[in-house]
């Protein structure tokens, strides 16, 4: 009790000094706990974003590791890679079902994709001439220009058969349906088909049913793109809106295939479009290329993707197992989206907590030097003091404790302001500083683009290319017509967490800053300070 009396005593008595102390222990205190409240912000909004979110992933197959696997047994080749290639057929839904049963999986949707053309006058949307002389030269199919040995009928290069100018989706519920259950699209006329029906119904676009004319009701006739005489009639039950539609891919893309606008994708159930598809597989002529040797068929070409829901990450991340213990392949491979484009949108938030942990470290640094010099002066100043205690009985151990409680009292005022301080100013600070580095991915994003040239050349009439705003939804960073949803603001920094990691730091600073006078003290003689006193 005398030691801490006494302490504070002295405390008092060095009022200028401890002002010094307790001004340059604020600083530190303040900083630390911005540094601090940001790192633990970035922790928060992980998990808190982690605990909310969908997490869906599919299954596809592993081309990168198979090319990878290649060349580490002797080099590529690539006859040797498409004839694997070949071997390896995608996932059938049933097999895709198979994997749904793991114990992981919370939740199944799967979907059908098939590209076709309009028969009896229909005709996709588009805005360039160019592409509707192209389409009408090659007899309704949009083909890439430049891709020689495609002909009506089928047996061109490519295995998969030609690419049509719409294309269909079947799904296999309304949970499927994303962009429904998200309000991208949206039936404005109309009703959605039945769900799980066998019926040709479908619905369309508005602005593909403005282009050709139709209502909900009507019929339109889909055609086969390899087999002419092929086709399939549908009737309209209803059309949708898309909010994205304005946003596609860019002109000169659609150019290239309208099958990839919006404004013509027909929707349908997946039992409708699975029986087009097999009754088109049953009625197809398969023959063997003589120059490439791959097969060919004249089939509407469909390919069919699964999603795999999750509770959790945990979850996702035990799902890969379980599959291989079910017997997936190697040559295949788990990804997750969502989880891409949610550590996509952590990157400002966590470039922030990086430098923060610097800044941290260094703040730490140069207090911690400042705090011994000034105690080690302290310490000097008073020796005589320390003398007289020791020659009068006071053990050395209890002066050291006296010198510890007194830079303990200013220290652990300081942080008690500084941790205040930081409470309020933690969030407008960290959002601050946040804005700051997200303007800047976006700048060094928008550079990146201007580097390629986008939005800084004139690609010719009818072409429509830009510069993606990274703040516009549904774009993602790093490409055409790509952009990043960051995250952009934290509603709080400052916990319980950060108290007690500040409050350590405090205790830390002031066995630091001690531990050179306590040294320092044990080693005094208090007869020598006494008799060499002036």
């Amino acid at each position: 009790m005398y030691v801490m009396k006494n302490a504070l005593k002295c405390i008092g008595r060095s009022k200028g000094r401890n002002i010094l102390i307790g001004i340059i222990v604020l600083v530190i205190s303040v900083s630390a706990c911005l540094g601090l409240s940001i790192r633990q912000a970035a922790e928060n909004a992980k998990e808190e974003s982690l605990s909310t979110m969908n997490i869906t992933a599919s299954i596809s197959v592993d081309r990168q590791s198979m090319m990878k696997g290649m060349q580490e047994q002797g080099g590529f080749d690539p006859s040797s890679f498409q004839a694997g290639m070949q071997e390896i057929q995608e996932l059938t839904v049933e097999e895709m079902q198979t994997y749904a049963q793991a114990e992981s999986v919370s939740g199944f949707t799967y979907s059908l994709t098939a590209t076709v053309n309009g028969g009896d006058g229909l005709e996709p949307v588009t805005d360039s001439s160019s592409a509707e002389d192209d389409t009408a030269q090659s007899g309704g199919r949009n083909e890439m220009p430049g891709m020689p040995g495609q002909e009506m009928g089928g047996m061109g290069v490519d295995p998969m058969g030609n690419q049509g100018d719409f294309t269909v989706v079947g799904y296999s519920g309304e949970d499927a349906m994303t962009d429904f259950q998200n309000g991208i699209c949206v039936i404005e006329e109309g009703n959605i088909f039945e769900e799980g029906t066998a019926s040709y119904d479908c619905i369309l676009s508005e602005e593909l049913a403005i282009f050709n004319g139709l209502s909900v009701g009507d019929t339109i006739l889909i055609e086969n793109p390899n087999a002419q005489g092929e086709s399939y009639t549908l009737t309209i039950t209803g059309l949708y809106s898309n909010s994205e539609s304005t946003t596609a891919d860019s002109g000169f893309m659609r150019g290239f295939s309208t099958s990839s606008d919006p404004a013509n994708a027909i929707y349908m159930s997946y039992p409708a479009l699975k029986s087009i598809v097999d009754a088109s597989s049953a009625a197809a002529v398969t023959e063997i290329d003589e120059t490439t040797g791959m097969e060919t068929s004249t089939a509407i070409r469909a390919s069919a993707a699964g999603t795999y829901r999750f509770a959790d990450v945990q979850a996702y991340e035990r799902f890969e197992e379980e599959a291989r213990a079910m017997g997936l392949s190697d040559s295949f491979t788990i990804t997750s989206s969502d989880l891409t484009a949610f550590e996509n949108s952590l990157v400002p938030l966590e470039s922030l907590s990086t430098m923060a942990g610097y800044f941290l470290l260094v703040v730490l640094a140069i207090g911690g030097v400042i705090l011994i010099v000034l105690n080690l002066f302290n310490v000097r100043e008073r020796k005589y003091e320390v003398g007289v205690l020791t020659a009068i009985g006071m053990k050395k151990s209890r002066v050291a404790m006296q010198f510890l409680c007194e830079i303990f009292v200013v220290t652990l005022a300081a942080v008690v302001i500084g941790a205040g301080i930081g409470a309020v100013s933690s969030v407008p600070v960290t959002n601050s500083l946040l804005a700051n580095q997200i303007q800047s991915q976006q700048n060094s994003r928008e550079q990146t683009q201007r580097n390629f040239g986008r939005g800084g050349f004139d690609p010719g009439e009818g072409t429509d290319v830009s510069i993606p705003d990274v703040n516009e939804p549904g774009q993602q960073p790093g490409g055409m017509g790509q952009a990043m949803d960051f995250v952009s603001e934290i509603s709080s920094a400052m916990d319980v967490t950060v108290l007690l990691e500040l409050l350590g730091i405090g205790v830390l600073l002031t066995l630091l800053a001690s531990a050179v006078s306590m040294i320092f003290i044990m080693r005094y003689e208090p007869l020598k300070i006494l008799a060499n006193r002036d």
